[in-house]
């Protein structure tokens, strides 16, 4: 199966894995729709989700969710259940449009640029906004987990407001974090670079945010060889790092007797635990209670 056909199959399971985070959340406000990028071809919004009796005047930690897709397909509304389920937690919680790449002008490159962007723009309108700037967790799954630890390992600087891309804290959901062998993602780059420039794993250093992995050992999307790398990496640099890798389940949680990238069924009782670590590693932090 080709790449293309592999990331297009990936839809369904993206879609199932949301509608499992809206099960049990209690009411929260409409998103807002911000423009936080009006400076390209499309200008690039930002919807943002708050608890229902949210003060205005008042701050709390914030997440910022980069959806899935292979880079090249996707929208925010597919980060909208697990955005809902943090803001009812009490959080800030922010779904991020990207730059999807077309194979002709648009790469990954420009989807990292965004993704260090958007969180730019929400320290800079932290108050606006109702938010901690030194409290904001970057989540994504799959490529997006990729453009979440990239705007960590490959940060921006406002060198005037001394604000960096760098975010607090980093969730990855079966994560693309080394892409130095991915066919797809060098295709996607279309010769604007190496995949080496733009891996994560291979570019940690020390003083990285804290991160925690959940990842099924059969993942054949992105190879737990990966998430390992990252983990035993970061490790070595002194940084707080959790990996957990589930048993009998490939991407996002879809069972090993199954192709992972085919039709999705995610195993149910492992995603379940693997959120459970989630909101206990962010509960460590003290982002949600």
């Amino acid at each position: 199966m080709t790449s293309i056909m592999k990331i297009a199959t990936l839809i369904l399971t993206i879609l199932i894995c949301q509608n499992t985070y809206t099960q049990n959340v209690l009411p929260i406000n409409d998103p807002i729709e911000y423009i936080y990028d009006s400076t390209k071809t499309t200008s690039l919004k930002a919807y943002i989700f708050s608890p229902v009796n949210k003060d205005l005047k008042e701050h709390h930690p914030a997440m910022v969710i980069f959806h899935g897709g292979g880079w090249s397909i996707g929208e925010p509304s597919w980060a909208y259940g697990l955005a809902g389920k943090y803001a009812e937690k009490g959080m800030v919680a922010v779904a991020a449009q990207y730059r999807l790449s077309d194979q002709k002008t648009i790469t990954p490159i420009d989807a990292m640029e965004d993704a260090r962007n958007v969180i730019l723009w929400m320290r800079r309108n932290a108050d606006k906004l109702g938010l901690y700037s030194d409290s904001i967790v970057a989540y994504g799954w799959s490529a997006g987990a990729h453009l979440a630890v990239s705007a960590a390992v490959f940060p921006s600087v406002d060198s005037n407001l001394k604000i960096t891309s760098i975010p607090d804290a980093l969730v990855l959901v079966s994560p693309a974090v080394s892409v130095i062998r991915d066919g797809w993602f060098k295709q996607l780059l279309g010769g604007k670079g190496n995949p080496i420039e733009f891996s994560p794993a291979e570019h940690l250093k020390e003083n990285m945010p804290p991160s925690i992995i959940v990842v099924g050992k059969d993942d054949t999307v992105t190879p737990i060889n990966q998430s390992k790398l990252f983990h035993k990496n970061m490790l070595e640099y002194g940084n707080e790092s959790y990996l957990h890798i589930y048993d009998g389940v490939g991407h996002l949680f879809t069972p090993s007797d199954q192709p992972d990238d085919q039709y999705p069924n995610p195993d149910k009782n492992i995603q379940a635990e693997a959120y459970k670590e989630i909101d206990l590693f962010l509960k460590k932090l003290g982002y949600i209670d």
